[in-house]
């Protein structure tokens, strides 16, 4: 069986939930929850196992906060035996519009403290990431406050079609990989 470890980045705690920062955490906990899984805790993260048509995705949820997220990353990947390129990360993205998603097969951690740890831990920034965009309105300086907080009522309905599309991806990269993936994703527009 095909396996696949898909990262959700976040921060544990109820403070943290659904704000922009943990946005990688509801986009696991929606796939997790569409394909009839759930979470239990296990070392470093909370865990939860999909099996999809001969394939095996372990859906990871670090117990670590976000800039220490490599740890985690790394016990998984060495546990499950899984190579870089069956690595997926979901990360939030200060620099895409909230319109935008961006998938990706590697690249810099684009000052994300969360990537640059997972970087660190790796020894590599070739591994994929899906990016999800959560714009940039917020007034200079205020950047922590901004990704710390929840969404705008009018930014919901994007939001929830993003995530939605995000279970889309997650299955679309294992099946026919990410290159048809990447260009597909990297086109959408969400209005």
């Amino acid at each position: 069986m095909d396996k696949f470890l898909i990262i959700g980045l976040g921060n544990p705690g109820k403070e943290y939930e659904h704000t922009h920062h943990n946005i990688g955490f509801d986009v696991v906990d929606a796939f997790v929850k569409t394909n009839n899984a759930v979470f239990s805790p296990g070392r470093l993260a909370d865990v939860a196992e999909v099996s999809i048509k001969g394939r095996k995705f372990i859906c990871i949820k670090p117990a670590t906060f976000m800039n220490l997220s490599g740890r985690a990353v790394k016990y998984w990947m060495d546990k499950e035996k899984v190579p870089l390129e069956r690595l997926l990360v979901i990360v939030d993205d200060l620099a895409l519009p909230l319109s935008r998603l961006r998938l990706r097969r590697g690249g810099s951690d684009a000052g994300h403290n969360g990537l640059k740890d997972i970087i660190a831990a790796l020894g590599t920034t070739e591994y994929p990431r899906l990016r999800f965009g959560i714009g940039h309105n917020y007034q200079r300086g205020k950047q922590i406050d901004f990704v710390l907080a929840g969404w705008k009522e009018d930014e919901l309905p994007i939001v929830k079609k993003k995530i939605e599309k995000c279970s889309d991806i997650i299955r679309d990269w294992a099946f026919i990989g990410i290159e048809k993936t990447m260009n597909e994703t990297n086109n959408l527009k969400f209005l």
